[in-house]
């Protein structure tokens, strides 16, 4: 009997083994990967929608609040600016993408 047919079997399921244990190594990564896509990513996505969604639905009467920490009500909207008042007769201009809160005028104070 030739040696040869069986050492060219045992060498292709020896191949076949290699890609098997090539694919279990890579499957715990794959799995990380789609838990962190799902557990951190996808939300974060979602949150980013949101907050340009409501920073491009800000009309004037609006409570803002800008990246810098300023609170005041819009009292002018362009494309891409507003123009906020932060105190009686002071009127700022700031770009849109830098409001960080569009607060409901209907909310209350946290301490009244």
């Amino acid at each position: 009997m030739s040696t040869e047919p069986m050492l060219m079997m045992q060498t292709a399921a020896g191949e076949q083994n290699a890609t098997t244990a090539a694919l279990f190594q890579f499957m715990p990564l794959l799995l990380i990967f789609v838990i962190f896509y799902f557990l951190m990513i996808r939300p974060q996505q979602r949150r980013v929608k949101e907050h340009q969604a409501s920073i491009s639905a800000v009309k004037k009467g609006d409570d803002v609040v800008t990246g810098g920490g300023i609170r005041g009500r819009v009292t002018k909207v362009s494309d891409d600016e507003a123009e906020v008042e932060i105190a009686q007769g002071v009127k700022v201009r700031v770009v849109k993408s830098t409001i960080s809160q569009v607060l409901n005028p209907t909310t209350k104070p946290a301490n009244d």
